[in-house]
């Protein structure tokens, strides 16, 4: 006999992104203001929002590179939002 719960299909699997459940526990406020800093930030740095550029950017400020005005979570998040806006989905 097969046990009840074998016999139902799985469930369709959901993809979470870690980056954007970073930025959802922001709250909508904090969220657009460093959505639209990284957005600022890849049209100084990155005008062609490739892909390649924006990583670049993320990987620097997530590995501890920022100026004095922004401290270590303020850099985090702001390189989650810069993955986000280079998956296309910070709109």
């Amino acid at each position: 006999m097969q046990h009840p719960q074998m016999s139902r299909r799985p469930a369709e699997a959901e993809i979470l992104h870690l980056d954007d459940a970073m930025l959802d526990a922001c709250g909508p406020e904090l969220r657009g203001e460093l959505l639209t800093e990284a957005a600022m930030l890849a049209e100084a740095f990155a005008p062609e929002w490739r892909t390649e550029q924006l990583h670049a950017m993320d990987e620097t400020l997530a590995s501890g590179a920022r100026d004095e005005e922004m401290d270590r979570d303020r850099a985090r998040l702001l390189a989650c939002a810069l993955r986000c806006l280079a998956r296309g989905a910070g709109s």
